[in-house]
């Protein structure tokens, strides 16, 4: 009996010290094994069986944005831009290149990107990417290039439209920015520092951004996926592929991404879109007032019993304004029946006005409420370094 239980602790001994050494240094053996029942009344954990690496041909799973951004990406171009600088017609004049130096122009190049928005050829870019440039050519991410046309521009959204003559376009599926929420996951695409197409991920930060000074009708949507130069025109797009926006600023002390940029919504670039393929141009109504968002302080001041409106600090001589009855010192609190709480919807409201056609205008005129009526004139279209953001 002695001697069968020191076989019996010996082999034991030995298998334990075999499996200790093993699951040192080849655990893999031991999870390959499938131990069921050892010993009576005993189990031990099976570990899960290792899926088999598909074979040749067979895909993976799509993870990610795979999809959206194979959907979407070979509709963004990049868009090369050029112009040769004005020639000084005194040039070749001696007594005028020594005062003076020699005032020969420097040609000019920039690099963008544009979304084809149309099997037609229609290209959706950023005013700012095309503005005083001669040559425009659009590159294909399938190695196509074509000279472009410039259809229309609209620097009050730096939005412009081009037209290439191509086969075979793909175009983008126009998705609905109004319907998106801050923490949706988008895409951009654009051809950043002009090193080729590039996919950034992020979500919606924030909606309705404006204010920033950047254009004159601002409803920005804030992204903070990865934007830079060269970005500029590209699309933001769903987790669908679909285009909710275009990329359009960033807010840099660098001139790289520090996760804050902004995307023109797809709803305003589909209306001034359709407005420059059929007119050239964009309409939009004016009434001729310098416009001021109310504070509580303001208010205050002016015993004013409204918190929310505009302030009209300067109205335009002979204007539609001015001809209506509006003064300086009038808080506007209603544009054609829909309320106005600051500066950005009193644009966005009486630009959306047909002009010639009459508008009823509420004004808070001390502890007096007023009705007026205002007959909206066609908004001047202004050069872009002499437009003033507030002028409505």
């Amino acid at each position: 009996m002695r001697k069968t239980w020191l076989i019996f602790s010996q082999t034991v001994t030995v298998s334990v010290a075999v499996l200790f050494v093993v699951s040192t240094f080849k655990p893999q053996w031991i999870q390959a094994v499938s131990w069921r029942q050892v010993l009576p009344g005993a189990t031990v954990a099976v570990a899960p069986a290792v899926p088999a690496a598909p074979s040749k041909g067979q895909g993976m799973p799509a993870l990610g944005f795979r999809e959206a951004a194979q959907r979407a990406a070979p509709t963004v171009v990049s868009v090369v831009t050029s112009n040769s600088a004005a020639r000084n017609p005194r040039r070749n004049d001696p007594w005028f290149r020594y005062f003076f130096g020699d005032q020969e122009g420097q040609p000019q190049s920039g690099v963008g990107s544009g979304v084809i928005v149309s099997p037609e050829g229609y290209v959706l870019t950023n005013n700012h990417v095309v503005d005083r440039m001669d040559d425009i050519e659009v590159m294909l991410t399938d190695g196509r290039k074509a000279s472009a046309k410039v259809i229309g521009t609209d620097p009050d959204t730096d939005l412009a439209v081009l037209k290439v003559d191509l086969d075979r376009l793909p175009a983008i599926t126009l998705g609905d920015s109004d319907v998106i929420q801050v923490g949706d996951a988008v895409l951009a695409i654009g051809n950043p520092f002009g090193v080729g197409q590039t996919v950034t991920a992020g979500i919606v930060s924030a909606l309705g951004r404006n204010q920033l000074g950047i254009n004159t009708f601002e409803n920005f949507i804030q992204t903070d996926a990865a934007i830079n130069p060269g970005n500029s025109g590209g699309a933001l797009v769903d987790t669908n592929g679909n285009l909710v926006g275009i990329n359009s600023a960033i807010y840099s002390r660098s001139g790289g991404s520090l996760g804050i940029g902004f995307a023109i919504p797809v709803s305003t670039a589909r209306q001034v879109m359709e407005s420059l393929i059929k007119e050239g141009q964009v309409t939009r109504g004016w009434i001729g007032v310098e416009p001021r968002d109310l504070t509580p302080e303001m208010a205050e001041t002016f015993s004013l019993p409204v918190k929310d409106g505009v302030l009209i600090t300067g109205v335009l001589h002979n204007g539609p304004a001015a001809q209506g009855g509006v003064r300086p010192g009038d808080v506007v609190v209603a544009v054609a029946g829909a309320k106005v709480a600051n500066t950005a919807q009193l644009l966005a409201t009486v630009a959306a006005l047909k002009p010639g056609s009459p508008a009823v205008v509420k004004v808070q005129r001390g502890g007096e409420v007023l009705t007026l009526n205002v007959v909206v004139a066609k908004r001047p279209r202004t050069p872009v370094q002499q437009r003033n953001p507030d002028d409505q």
